[in-house]
């Protein structure tokens, strides 16, 4: 089942690409052999997934934790635009992956083909748990923390959360098109929503500034890396439309450019929504807040202003929840294909329904059973490992196949500057939050544990 998915599948595969090392036009490579696929997902569907995807949780929760760890705005700034730039070395590297490989499956496919089957596996697997199912947890809590508050609609808070993951599986998992339509406006939506709280923003910002605050005293590195960490996963969805690549057309050209024109978008918007949040009132007022935007439009504008934030910032976390509803069961379907996964996870009339609904039940009991702040560093760490497993990768392909096969912008400097600073920031968080990075490192020894046990029953199941 396995042996002829790794290094001796590469040469079975290029043989079946086109000279130019493409996919045949209308097909996808699914273990060595050409199928029709659907593409439906265009440049515009295919950035909105990525905004959708980014922008969530972390936007909205992760500067009140950040801001009581460093102690000043501009350093809080600061991480913001090192994870942004961070981000974009992710993006260009991944671009360049996904035109050698333009097929669904993310950071599954990449190690699989490059490096090797378990490396693949782990990936797919850190990618359900890490890369999907707690992200998604992630922003129902979010949902929650404003929601919940803002409106005091007597709920437990758990029922937020759970009902807006439902909805995003229902509507992703009836039918592709209609999910899509309703993704992008949705998004459409949310960005002008965004542009107007900007410019609200900044108009109602204290014309003086704030008052002069106490020095902070200097921050230990440690503390900053951990931000970092926290912002990365913040950042993290760049990299969304790589899961549906197999459903974008012409992804050779529209995958890469949704990629860098998406996460450079969402930079601006990232720096322009903190420089509000971050400078609209006190540090000791915004300090340690979950629903910072929340507490930043009631410092501005009062408890009207609160209120239509709040309303603001759920819209923009449903559409996190349902662009990763969207695109991670696409990775669990082709895992599925690959004979990983049970076979009722795979794409079924193009919709992967019974990977959504596994998905869907997966968050919801992570919902019901952890916090916020826990699962952003856990989230921030493992992600972290996972992506640059895959960036490091490229070094790996590029070595084999040659530069005029993987173009990179700016290599080896982009590539290895986004490895280097996400591998020194997650061990710096390591020491500083050792059980969130210890839960993260069982993840991957259960997937070790797990993909064992795989081979061992294909190997039962051939005899």
């Amino acid at each position: 089942m396995l042996q002829g998915h790794g290094r001796a599948q590469n040469s079975e595969c290029r043989s079946e690409l086109w000279p130019s090392g493409r996919a045949a036009p209308g097909e996808v490579t699914i273990l060595g052999r050409a199928i029709p696929a659907k593409r439906r997902l265009g440049l515009p569907s295919a950035g909105a997934l990525i905004v959708g995807n980014m922008i969530g949780a972390g936007v909205f929760t992760t500067s009140g934790y950040a801001l009581a760890d460093l102690g000043r705005p501009e350093l809080v700034l600061l991480a913001w635009l090192v994870g942004g730039a961070l981000a974009l070395c992710g993006a260009l590297s991944y671009g360049a992956l996904a035109r050698r490989f333009p097929e669904s499956g993310g950071e599954y496919t990449y190690l699989s083909r490059i490096v090797h089957p378990l490396a693949g596996f782990l990936a797919g697997w850190v990618s359900l748990l890490a890369g999907f199912t707690a992200p998604i947890a992630a922003a129902a809590l979010g949902l929650q923390a404003y929601l919940g508050d803002a409106f005091e609609m007597g709920l437990r808070p758990e029922w937020l959360g759970t009902l807006a993951i439902l909805m995003a599986a229902l509507m992703h998992g009836s039918w592709l098109r209609a999910g899509v339509v309703l993704q992008n406006l949705a998004v459409g939506l949310k960005l002008v929503l965004i542009a107007a709280l900007v410019g609200a923003g900044v108009a109602w910002l204290p014309s003086g500034g704030l008052p002069p605050q106490e020095h902070a005293g200097d921050v230990e590195i440690g503390a900053f890396a951990v931000t970092l960490v926290w912002i990365s996963f913040a950042y993290s969805g760049w990299n969304a439309a790589i899961y549906v690549a197999g459903e974008v057309r012409d992804p050779e050209r529209n995958l890469r450019r949704s990629l860098w024109l998406a996460t450079g978008t969402v930079t601006v918007i990232y720096l322009s929504l903190n420089g509000i949040f971050l400078y609209s009132a006190p540090p000791a007022m915004l300090a340690g807040r979950p629903d910072i935007a929340a507490a930043a439009a009631e410092a501005l504008g009062g408890t009207g202003l609160r209120r239509g934030v709040s309303a603001l910032v759920a819209l923009a976390l449903f559409t996190s929840i349902s662009s990763m509803v969207m695109a991670g069961p696409r990775v669990y379907a082709r895992m599925a294909e690959d004979g990983l996964f049970p076979r009722f996870f795979g794409v079924g009339d193009n919709v992967p329904r019974a990977a959504i609904a596994f998905q869907a039940a997966l968050a919801i009991g992570v919902v019901w059973i952890s916090g916020l702040r826990a699962l952003l560093s856990y989230i921030g760490f493992t992600l972290g490992l996972s992506a640059a497993a895959t960036v490091a990768a490229v070094f790996v392909l590029r070595r084999r196949e040659g530069a005029a096969r993987l173009p990179v912008p700016g290599y080896p400097w982009v590539p290895g500057l986004f490895v280097l600073v996400t591998l020194g920031a997650s061990g710096f968080m390591a020491a500083q939050e050792p059980r969130q990075a210890l839960l993260g490192l069982l993840t991957l020894v259960l997937g070790v544990a797990l993909h064992w046990l795989v081979k061992k029953r294909g190997r039962h199941a051939r005899s």
